[in-house]
């Protein structure tokens, strides 16, 4: 068994990323659906369509929210995911580098995992040295 991954992220985003990561590993090694929340959208509509991705990719490890941005739609329907009875971590600051870290270490246990998807969204932001 292994973590499922859910990105929950405004229309548009999470598709995308999964794209490029798909240019990269043309096999994703753990199981990876998106959420994208429309402006404007059914909030109970979104966290029910939440909650029947969460539950089809926790295979008994619990699933790892990975969120475009803390504290907006996208990240509370997958942070409520936890009252709904499945086991999850949530990391915001989604970019392509956490993602790929992710992919990269999909034997980890679901809180290692989180802590690898924070380090490795930090690692990927660059200063140039001008």
């Amino acid at each position: 068994m292994s973590v499922g991954v859910l990105l929950m992220t405004h229309e548009s985003v999470g598709q995308a990323l999964v794209s490029a990561a798909r240019h990269v590993m043309p096999t994703l090694p753990l199981r990876v659906a998106t959420v994208e929340v429309p402006a404007h959208s059914d909030l109970d509509a979104m966290r029910d369509l939440t909650a029947h991705h969460a539950h089809e990719l926790d295979q008994g490890d619990g699933v790892l929210v990975l969120a475009d941005l803390y504290g907006a739609t996208p990240c509370n329907i997958g942070l409520s995911l936890g009252s709904l009875g499945v086991r999850l971590r949530c990391v915001s600051g989604l970019n392509l580098p956490m993602l790929l870290r992710v992919l990269n270490y999909a034997d980890k246990p679901l809180d290692e995992l989180a802590e690898i998807a924070a380090t490795g969204g930090r690692g990927g932001i660059f200063i140039d040295h001008a």
